[in-house]
């Protein structure tokens, strides 16, 4: 019986980071994808021009189309727009008791804002309690808490501490933003566990964040352990990154290689 995942976030219409790159994750590491897309946004390598969000009602719908007939093993959770859209995620969400990646996209790489201050708290109070795992870049680290941005592994560890305290189960503080030869990533949970991968010097970075959480979701639905998971999901994107060059895709901000275990 093959694995199932389902992403409820938004459409990237240059095919690097949100719903394309969670479906391309789940293909490329042989899990069955399904999908809620909560925005469509008008986007490429170099920009987000314009961002649609879709209805509540209908967010809301495709979930329990999804939820009410096929098997979900895991659900990541990336953009949500406003709080008003998180309250009908929750709720939707509110039957579900498989695991939950939830990364809190904020910032998209070009730096236009993706979530308003105002949905800080209802992410908070509604999602973080019912996630397995938060993925939150530095910068994303930093707003949730109110906080300057982590500037080393000690602070990484007391902001992943501090964020596991407001009710999620456990944090992956993602490095990528950090200086340094190596990037690491820490994951805060009963056991405090580095992931270290050499930092690779290129621009085609677009869509890591979708791609490291959808992996460590692909991971959890084929009933990897979470410290497992995220071993594994941060191998298979160091090497996703190290292949994106080849792509050669947009002028801007380029998408990591998805299938560079496929494509040769």
């Amino acid at each position: 019986m093959v694995a199932t995942a389902l992403t409820i976030a938004g459409s990237d219409s240059g095919g690097g980071a949100g719903i394309q790159a969670d479906l391309k994750t789940f293909s490329a590491l042989g899990v069955y994808g399904t999908s809620v897309i909560t925005a469509v946004t008008a986007q490429n390598t170099c920009a987000v021009t314009d961002v649609h969000p879709i209805p509540n009602a209908t967010v809301a719908a495709q979930i329990a189309a999804v939820l009410g007939d096929i098997r979900v093993d895991c659900i990541k959770i990336g953009m949500l727009g406003d709080a008003s859209l998180i309250e009908t995620v929750a709720e939707a969400l509110a039957d579900y008791s498989g695991p939950i990646v939830l990364d809190p996209v904020m910032v998209a790489k070009s730096g236009a804002k993706l979530l308003p201050d105002t949905a800080r708290e209802a992410l908070i109070a509604l999602l973080l309690p019912r996630a397995e795992l938060l993925t939150p870049n530095l910068p994303e680290a930093a707003s949730l808490l109110r906080m300057p941005e982590a500037k080393n592994d000690a602070d990484m560890q007391s902001q992943g501490q501090r964020l596991r305290d407001m009710g999620v189960k456990a944090v992956l503080m993602k490095g990528g933003h950090a200086q340094g030869d190596v990037c690491t990533d820490w994951l805060i949970a009963e056991e405090v566990t580095r992931h270290d991968a050499p930092r690779i010097s290129t621009r085609n970075t677009h869509g890591t964040g979708c791609t490291l959480s959808s992996a460590i979701a692909a991971k959890l639905a084929q009933g990897q352990i979470l410290r497992k998971a995220v071993e594994s999901a941060h191998g298979w994107l160091h090497q996703a990154i190290t292949g994106a060059d080849q792509l050669e895709i947009g002028k801007g901000h380029g998408p990591v290689h998805h299938f560079h275990e496929v494509w040769r």
